[in-house]
């Protein structure tokens, strides 16, 4: 299997769908179903029922995944592609806009 270029923590622009031109963190990254979940974006509703967790319940809003193809990785406030580069002997990502090692 490749080698994600997304990874968690990472700051990411959102370049379609719904949420296009909003910015955020990635939470969590699902290699499986390429997709990822971004802090603050694709909003859904969910209705909970009263649970251990939740004594309330009634109505949660919650991130949703969204695929990895809809986001780009923002390097010093920027949108760049990601490539990967052998650094010694180690394999390092890189920025495609600036070439510098992203870490």
């Amino acid at each position: 299997m490749a080698t994600m270029k997304i990874k968690k923590g990472d700051m990411v622009k959102v370049i379609a769908g719904k949420d296009k031109d909003k910015e955020g963190k990635v939470i969590r990254v699902d290699k499986k179903d390429n997709r990822v979940l971004v802090e603050g974006i694709n909003m859904v509703t969910k209705h909970a029922k009263p649970s251990m967790a939740n004594q309330q319940g009634g109505i949660v809003h919650q991130e949703a995944p969204i695929d990895l193809s809809n986001v780009m990785y923002l390097h010093k406030g920027k949108p760049t592609r990601i490539g990967f580069k052998m650094d010694g002997d180690k394999k390092v990502r890189v920025a495609k806009a600036t070439g510098e090692v992203i870490d």
